[in-house]
């Protein structure tokens, strides 16, 4: 009977021992895995692809400076952290007092990247099972500007632009395109790469220039303009109408041939200044045919001149209509 005691007990032990096994084995792997320093990491890269901002900033702690919350949810949050490739988060880095930091590799335009946050041991769960998180910190801030303009699009998204600049929290890591598009007026897409907390994003300029559809619009104004000043000019048969072009001469000029025509408009150029879109000064050549009377001889011939000319403009643009308001000097 001993004997079989003893070999009961000793099964019992055996058991024992490998349940006791199993279970050091199991909080292992939770703590190498759930309850693992890169968990809370993996779940915040997770909430930034899903444009989960609310999730996000809980699980980062981090405070949000004054600024514009823009690219903090939704498409634009989304549209930064979308552009990651190949995640790998690394072992966790002892780094004293409770704290550790997780590595995370990952590329964005074909540029290889790493970003490095900072967590502590909170406590623990079921006495057995650590409790991470991020340790707090504030959100950086991305400047943003645009030459002559109140708005422009991040990441995606319309966003106001007060006195032609703003600031956006922004969470990290991510990439950031600002962009200008419009009928009168475009920039060329900037965009910069944010991957750390403590490194600042380059801002986002935005060099503004007017579009072929303005440039053409104001053309159009011009070459109308002028048309109609040659036209008047034929009709009212005057060598000096009120129209940037006119022609001197010591002969007289026989009513009712004279005959005004523009041979080369201007060029137009449209650029920034004080505030303000200005038309650079116009330049073009205007044709006078006429037949003449030399006052001395008595001779008649044809008259047949091209006379350069140059003038100013006034340019107002709003959302629908372009106004081009000719400035003549005589």
């Amino acid at each position: 009977m001993s004997q079989a005691l003893v070999r009961t007990a000793a099964g019992w032990l055996l058991v024992l021992m490998l349940a006791v096994a199993a279970g050091v084995v199991a909080i292992n792997i939770v703590n190498n895995t759930i309850a693992s320093p890169q968990q809370p990491v993996r779940e915040y890269i997770d909430a930034l692809q899903k444009g989960e901002g609310e999730k996000a900033l809980g699980l980062l702690r981090a405070s949000v400076p004054q600024s514009n919350a823009a690219m903090l949810d939704g498409t634009a949050l989304q549209t930064a952290a979308s552009r990651m490739s190949g995640l790998k988060y690394g072992e966790a880095e002892e780094r004293g007092g409770n704290q550790v930091m997780v590595p995370v590799d990952y590329t964005i335009d074909g540029s290889d990247l790493r970003t490095e946050f900072l967590l502590e041991k909170t406590g623990t769960e079921w006495l057995f099972f650590s409790k991470w998180a991020f340790v707090p910190a504030t959100l950086p801030v991305l400047d943003v500007t645009v030459v002559n303009a109140n708005e422009a699009t991040l990441n995606g998204v319309p966003v106001n632009m007060p006195n032609g600049r703003n600031s956006f929290a922004v969470f990290y890591p991510g990439e950031y395109e600002a962009s200008l598009t419009g009928s009168y007026f475009s920039a060329p897409a900037t965009k910069t790469t944010l991957s750390a907390r403590d490194l600042p994003a380059a801002p986002l300029n935005l060099l503004t220039e007017a579009t072929d559809g303005l440039k053409d619009a104001v053309g159009s104004k011009l070459k109308e303009f002028l048309d109609t000043c040659a036209d008047t000019a034929d009709k009212q048969q005057k060598l000096q109408p009120d129209c940037p072009f006119y022609h001197t001469t010591n002969n007289r000029v026989i009513d009712g041939t004279i005959d005004w025509s523009i041979t080369e408009y201007p060029t137009v150029s449209i650029e920034p200044f004080g505030g303000r879109w200005v038309v650079a000064p116009l330049n073009g050549k205007a044709q006078i045919k006429a037949r003449q009377v030399d006052l001395f001889t008595g001779a008649v011939t044809e008259l047949n001149a091209v006379h350069d000319f140059s003038f100013t403009t006034r340019l107002d643009v709003d959302a629908d209509t372009v106004k081009v308001t000719p400035l003549l000097s005589y």
